[in-house]
């Protein structure tokens, strides 16, 4: 759960990073959040989140 958290706001706080710098403009930024929104909702969203997971837990061996 926590890290959950965390990738959520990390993810959060880089795309608003870009909007204001201006790599990423608003209206993709919005188009890519609903994308993600719909995609949370498919049968894959599971796939997703164990990848995340695994990657997660890869990345946690490392250290």
């Amino acid at each position: 759960m926590a890290l959950t958290i965390s990738l959520v706001f990390f993810a959060g706080v880089l795309v608003v990073v870009l909007v204001r710098t201006g790599y990423l403009r608003l209206w993709p930024a919005l188009a890519a959040i609903l994308f993600g929104f719909s995609l949370a909702s498919t049968g894959i969203a599971p796939a997703i989140n164990d990848a995340i997971s695994g990657i997660a837990g890869w990345i946690s061996t490392l250290g």
